[in-house]
């Protein structure tokens, strides 16, 4: 269990903003943002950069927000097109989450997070499990039992590569429910959407995947959520239980933030860094917020860059101890 606390603490040891929201407008502090997304529709990070665009136009903080979806290499291919396009991407900014410090480490793509401009870690996310609203699997000690019995037999899908973010939770849960982690039968899938089409099609018998995503599907009503890695229920999804209500000692949270071009202007970054501060304060992100079940989680500049560096090595320790690196 040291192990999965660790990467606990290292994903929220970060400065939680909790600012009351105003009713006025904010000044504009950015004409336009693009946003670049590394994963395919649907997924998390898809939703967080949707969400955070749709706070920052509408409480006037920003002009204008574009999006574009470029899947490949596990988010390998935005980051190399980021960096090999830096001038004239000055306008971008890349949403990213904990994967981008697992798939360097295991060598999914050869930059990391040093190679980028560093603007801010944003939000947390708890971790998920959901199965089709037909399964017989109940709760997340359902799914456990049946591993239990043929692990070979239990695939679980994910929105990331093998020994990425969605396997490496499981395989946590796993781990402390008393099975052996390395056993279990991940079935990888390009971001949210395509995972969720698997698990409705029967190819999977259970999903890991954010919170927010999970809820998003709880409420189209296709899917159950059987256990969430948060300490406590959420509002956003009261009837989900935690997995240490069903007494399986877990807790995960999932930060995500903003990355630049390298070689940004101080000014820009800046700017961008500014706007962001700003945004918590408004109603529309609250909105937002709330909507998605996320947590407030705010790292901007150095702090993110030093964060990162720390998770980086504790994560590194807990891949080698679970036998993915």
């Amino acid at each position: 269990m040291k192990l999965i606390h660790k990467l606990v603490i290292a994903a929220v040891a970060a400065t939680g903003i909790a600012i009351t929201p105003v009713q006025a407008k904010m000044d504009q502090v950015v004409d336009s943002i693009h946003f670049l997304i590394p994963g395919g529709a649907g997924g998390g990070w898809d939703g967080t950069a949707r969400g955070t665009g749709e706070a920052l136009t509408k409480s006037g903080l920003i002009g204008s927000a574009s999006y574009e979806n470029m899947s490949g290499g596990g988010g390998g291919k935005a980051i190399g097109y980021l960096i090999e396009n830096a001038s004239s991407n000055y306008g971008t900014l890349m949403v990213n989450s904990t994967p981008i410090v697992i798939r360097s480490l295991v060598g999914r793509f050869p930059q990391n997070f040093r190679d980028l401009t560093m603007i801010a870690g944003t939000i947390g996310d708890y971790a998920a499990f959901v199965v089709h609203k037909d399964s017989p699997l109940k709760s997340f000690k359902d799914l456990v039992a049946a591993y239990k019995a043929n692990p070979k037999k239990v695939a679980i899908g994910g929105g990331s590569v093998p020994g990425g973010m969605d396997h490496l939770v499981v395989a946590m849960a796993m781990q402390a429910a008393g099975q052996d982690p390395t056993k279990v039968k991940y079935i990888p899938y390009d971001a949210g959407g395509k995972a969720m089409a698997a698990l409705l099609s029967g190819e999977i018998k259970a999903l890991s995947t954010g919170f927010s995503e999970a809820v998003g599907m709880a409420k189209a009503g296709e899917v159950r959520i059987i256990g969430i890695t948060a300490p406590e229920r959420v509002k956003a999804a009261p009837d989900a239980m935690t997995l240490k209500e069903q007494g399986i000692d877990a807790e995960f949270v999932n930060w995500r933030g903003f990355f630049a071009a390298p070689g940004l202007p101080k000014e820009k970054a800046d700017a961008y860094i500014k706007a962001l501060t700003l945004m918590y304060k408004t109603p529309e992100w609250e909105a937002v917020r709330a909507r998605n079940g996320w947590v407030n989680i705010f790292n901007p500049g150095d702090k993110f860059t030093a964060f990162l560096v720390k998770q980086e090595t504790i994560i590194k320790d807990l891949m080698k101890k679970l036998g993915f690196l």
